[in-house]
């Protein structure tokens, strides 16, 4: 954990650094992630969220611990040293239980964060500022405070357990932007004010006292505020850094932290820049990686259909909207949109609920398919050029391989090399 921590602190002091969480659980996010972190010679801090993975499996099917040795296997065979992934859990709190009582809810969380400790995480996001079934329809701070301590208390204990000791660094924070990006249209957002800040933080820090909890409160690293960065379906609300200098200012004033941006996807390459000058320390980008694939993907398969005899053809975007209306339930609610635009935001929309589904068995399929038919018939500079030009500049200037692992990766690493540019290379 000290790569993390010297990091944060030279950005705390004035220099340009950060680092960005890798929010993906894509075998191909994950390896075009690493091979960025190789090219750069940094660490990586790879994020798995509460319901990706947790003690049932989540949407992934992965145990905490599956998912420790997935991204190992993936490091392992690119030669990049596992010491140096930085593992992390992200919103690790009641959020896949808010239907239940609070009481139940809260023990599903305990467990959680038993099981993302034991098994190695490092670095966890303690978020319990969404209400359950049976709380008040506005949660007190002072409860998500006390929720947010109770389970930093079962961590540590995990931990010493575990582990014989306790390096554990934490973020606390009430979660400002949904996870995933909003679930409707935003024309404009309210940042969070230096006085929440300063609350919030207090709040945490008299809860965790009361749980004898100082020692762990020197590790908590960052704090979650809403700098004014959001995207929903089809729009994205840009950095304003001007607007954040109170936030900046604040940070002097602040015991050893920075601040933990969400949904950072989708900004502008100077915005990250700016953003990491005015303490946002840790970048956090999830749907924007499998976007960037999604596309790429869906790319190759239209270059399929010019290659391919039809009854051959993988029909990989049809599978997947077949997926999608067969199993609603991950975009449903998210996309209130008459049916005439439903196809549209199923595909296409910046919140990117189809990440949830590349998982299914038909969908891994048909990938499979579209991979091994464009392997096989070998893909014509022309069509690389017509569906994917920026991968195909690579290609003639021999930086590139043409298979179509490779420009994938190669649409996802325009993504992080977008990040990696403003955390390590102002």
């Amino acid at each position: 954990m000290k790569e993390i921590i010297d990091v944060l602190k030279a950005n705390r002091n004035g220099e340009n650094c950060g680092i960005y969480a890798i929010c993906s659980a894509h075998p191909l996010v994950i390896e075009a992630s690493i091979e960025q972190a190789l090219a750069d010679d940094s660490p990586i801090l790879i994020e798995a969220t509460a319901n990706q993975v947790n003690q049932f499996g989540g949407y992934t099917g992965m145990l905490p611990a599956d998912f420790l040795e997935f991204i190992g296997k993936i490091a392992d065979s690119k030669g990049y040293p596992r010491e140096r992934i930085i593992p992390g859990g992200d919103h690790l709190g009641p959020v896949c239980w808010v239907d239940e009582p609070a009481e139940s809810a809260m023990a599903k969380a305990e467990e959680l964060i038993r099981t993302y400790v034991a098994a190695g995480f490092k670095k966890i996001h303690l978020d319990t500022s969404m209400g359950c079934a049976d709380d008040p329809q506005c949660l007190p701070d002072e409860v998500v405070a006390e929720r947010a301590a109770l389970l930093c208390a079962v961590a540590e204990k995990t931990a010493i357990d575990t582990f014989g000791k306790s390096d554990l660094v934490y973020v606390v924070g009430t979660e400002v932007p949904p996870p995933g990006g909003a679930a409707e249209e935003i024309e404009e957002l309210e940042l969070t004010p230096v006085s929440r800040v300063k609350q919030t933080l207090a709040l945490h820090q008299d809860a965790f006292a009361k749980l004898g909890l100082e020692d762990a409160w020197q590790r908590v690293i960052a704090l979650v505020v809403q700098p004014g960065v959001e995207f929903d379906h089809t729009s994205i609300i840009d950095y304003e850094s001007e607007k954040a200098q109170a936030l900046k200012a604040c940070v002097t004033t602040l015991p050893n932290i920075v601040y933990e941006a969400h949904s950072s996807d989708y900004q502008n390459d100077e915005a990250y820049v700016a953003l990491i000058k005015d303490h946002f320390g840790i970048l956090k980008v999830g749907p924007q990686l499998t976007l960037a694939m999604r596309e790429a993907i869906f790319a190759l398969s239209y270059i399929e259909d010019e290659l391919i005899p039809v009854e051959q053809r993988s029909c990989l975007r049809e599978v997947c909207e077949q997926e999608m209306l067969e199993v609603p339930k991950n975009w449903q609610r998210f996309y209130p949109v008459p049916a005439s635009k439903g196809t549209l935001y199923r595909r296409y929309s910046y919140s990117d609920r189809i990440r949830y589904y590349w998982c299914q068995p038909r969908i891994q399929e048909a990938v499979d398919c579209l991979f091994d038919n464009l392997t096989n018939s070998g893909i014509p500079l022309p069509l690389i050029s017509q569906f994917l030009p920026e991968q195909y500049r690579a290609i003639r200037n021999n930086d590139l391989t043409v298979t179509p692992e490779e420009l994938v990766k190669a649409k996802i690493k325009q993504v992080t090399e977008s990040y990696a540019q403003a955390c390590w290379k102002q």
